[in-house]
């Protein structure tokens, strides 16, 4: 019975994961090889939506533009997450001050995704708020057209969207770092970009690598923003995707969904063999 007591404890939570994530994933495997005309799916066991996955040049550039999106979000994120959440741990001191600022940085969150994109139209448009002060002020003379509708917009939004999902995990492990090891690296000599890159970097590794599985993942994943920000002018799996099940072709959504999916997973396993995760679990 004590050997048996801790598959019986994992029991529930491995039903759980087998009903909501095993299960689905597999009838999603099994739609992809279906094959289908204008007006129903056809049983059957077919190689053609993962032959236009793997063959298609369309789909490949779609593929390596998502990919593009994450790691610009992902780089742009993560400068400004990790010198967020540095301020926040190191520079201030107060508690309550610390909390506050914090809460300023929820914020955003507390409208929904959408509402915040939108807010972006009238500041970026051709006749936004941003080129009639740049046109008023004499820095240009024409409207920049590249601010909406591009992937300039779709990568503001991004990082817009998700630089709070770095910011939380680099500041809880910086908040975890003993300050006497600073002090100790300021007594040996060390200054400042020394002691950053020393000893708050490595020890804030796990939570950069929480931030990055969070947002490259979301980014990835993501079709609104796609779809809203660059006005028809970009695409994404996501959005491929979308537009596929809208268009009732589930087996080649459902393909394409198994691509993301494996590229997905292929993401998350190389980040985990730079960065051990476990420390800041």
């Amino acid at each position: 019975m004590t050997r048996l007591f801790p598959w019986i404890q994992t029991a529930p939570l491995a039903l759980v994961l087998a009903v909501f994530l095993l299960v689905p994933v597999g009838m999603l495997v099994v739609v992809s090889f279906y094959d289908y005309d204008a007006f129903s799916l056809i049983p059957a066991f077919v190689l053609t939506n993962y032959q236009e996955l793997f063959t298609s040049p369309v789909t490949w550039q779609t593929y390596l533009k998502t990919v593009w999106f994450a790691g610009i979000t992902w780089a742009v994120t993560l400068g400004i997450g990790f010198w967020i959440a540095y301020y926040l741990a190191f520079v201030v001191q107060s508690a309550t001050l610390r909390m506050v600022l914090f809460i300023l940085c929820t914020v955003p969150f507390w409208t929904s995704n959408l509402i915040r994109m939108i807010a972006w139209v009238p500041f970026l448009g051709r006749n936004g708020i941003l080129n009639s002060t740049l046109i008023g002020i004499g820095a240009i003379e024409q409207p920049l057209e590249f601010l909406l509708f591009s992937d300039f917009s779709v990568i503001l939004a991004f990082v817009h969207l998700y630089t709070l999902f770095m910011v939380v995990p680099i500041f809880n492990s910086m908040m975890r770092i003993d300050r006497r090891l600073l002090e100790a690296a300021r007594d040996m000599g060390a200054g400042f970009w020394q002691t950053l890159w020393c000893v708050i970097l490595p020890l804030a590794k796990p939570g950069i690598g929480i931030g990055s599985l969070f947002v490259v993942v979301l980014v990835m994943g993501d079709f609104a923003t796609v779809r809203l920000m660059s006005g028809g002018q970009s695409a994404s799996v996501g959005l491929m995707i979308s537009n596929q099940y809208g268009a009732m072709q589930y087996p080649a959504a459902a393909a394409n969904a198994v691509g993301l999916l494996l590229m997905v997973l292929l993401v998350v396993a190389a980040m985990l063999r730079i960065v051990d995760i476990r420390r800041e679990l």
